[in-house]
């Protein structure tokens, strides 16, 4: 859909326009469930996401529309009676955010209209649900003059999907979108929110995310449960070792004290959590030196880790990254985001880019019965007010 017949469309379904946004979905090259484990991810927003169009109202009424959910209709809520209901399906994201901003002392003070269209696929954990959310707080910031700093919009993205939608994530998606810059990942210290700009300098590289089309719904799966089981192995840990999270323990002081966790299970998810996060460490590091061979193989063992030790990945995305791996060019690949289905991402030669395409058409639907979509992925701004002529 163009940006005039987005546009014409919103005419058609609220009559009046006012003002433009658009908040950018993510890549995670590497660093998966260290977010919420006080360790650092290495994200990048994408050029593609949520564009949000507000008008103004004159009473307190909310009424939301989303043009990839058309079947929906029309979700309507009063400003003053905000609370989350099963039956608001994808609205309770934007619904969690301006509840969210109002709980934070800030007034709003008439309804609007807010119609949403993404071409993030849905279900793809590319996190179409920070950029809705990120999409409606700088709409809500920008329309009733708020002059909330864009970090704070961020850590009250986190706040809607942990209290309103009931997703316990950490912060990544809503840094990610919310703070992304142009041809730059982003080396964020989830314990502390410092972060740095890394270039992305691939130089006959292209990153590669390709949609397994296995939907995952996180609320609804093992999510949640991962993170009870880092944080009860955390406070085995802490018995001893007088640290607040997981990112805190180098390898070695991993492997020195892992005795007391009790759960052998538990004991590999807190693995996963201290060696990828030296492992996105070293990737930032690789990446700065130019060292995109080293990147991959951190990638590689990455998935790896993902699929044995946190259990987090599925048969369809261990087949595409398998595939990826046996193709001369690619220098690595990973599943990324959440898991339970989703997406890979992998570091591509661009010679190889497609061979790989033609290798993961050629075996992936044979093996599965689903196909495989392919995006070149290039990063992103922050999530902004748009021109007016959108």
């Amino acid at each position: 859909m163009n940006q005039q017949a987005l546009r014409s469309k919103f005419n058609e379904v609220f009559q009046k326009e006012k003002l433009y946004f658009f908040a950018p979905g993510r890549v995670n090259l590497i660093g998966e469930h260290t977010d919420y484990n006080g360790g650092h991810v290495f994200p990048c927003a994408l050029s593609f996401g949520t564009h949000c169009v507000f008008c103004k109202r004159d009473d307190d009424k909310i009424r939301l529309h989303s043009l990839n959910l058309p079947e929906k209709g029309i979700i309507e809520a009063d400003l003053n009676h905000i609370e989350y209901k099963k039956e608001q399906d994808w609205a309770n994201y934007p619904l969690g955010m301006i509840k969210t901003i109002q709980n934070h002392g800030y007034k709003l003070d008439h309804g609007f209209e807010l119609l949403f269209w993404g071409d993030i696929p849905n279900g793809a954990g590319l996190s179409s649900s920070a950029s809705i959310e990120l999409a409606t707080a700088v709409a809500m910031n920008k329309a009733f003059n708020l002059h909330i700093p864009q970090v704070e919009l961020v850590k009250m993205a986190q706040e809607d999907e942990n209290k309103f939608v009931g997703m316990n994530c950490g912060i990544m998606d809503q840094f990610a979108s919310g703070m992304g810059k142009e041809d730059h990942a982003i080396l964020l210290d989830c314990n502390t929110l410092d972060y740095e700009y890394v270039p992305l300098n691939l130089r006959g590289v292209s990153i590669v995310i390709i949609n397994s089309n296995k939907k995952h719904a996180l609320v609804t799966s093992e999510y949640n449960t991962r993170r009870k089981e880092c944080e009860h192995a955390l406070k085995e840990l802490q018995q001893k070792l007088p640290i607040k999270a997981l990112g805190e323990l180098t390898i070695e002081q991993f492997e020195q004290n892992k005795h007391l966790i009790t759960s052998k299970v538990e004991q590999r998810r807190a693995k996963h959590a201290v060696y990828e996060n030296q492992r996105t460490l070293q990737a930032a590091a690789a990446l700065k030196k130019g060292d995109l061979a080293t990147f991959g193989k951190l990638m590689n063992q990455s998935h790896v880790s993902l699929r044995d030790d946190y259990e987090t990945s599925a048969p369809e995305l261990d087949l595409i990254a398998e595939t990826a791996w046996n193709v001369e060019g690619v220098l690595g690949a990973r599943i990324t985001g959440g898991g339970f289905g989703g997406c890979a991402v992998a570091l591509v030669k661009d010679e190889a880019v497609k061979p790989l395409m033609d290798a993961v058409n050629r075996i992936y639907p044979q093996k599965t019965g689903l196909k495989a979509d392919f995006y070149i992925a290039s990063a992103g701004g922050p999530a902004r007010q748009m021109e007016k002529r959108y």
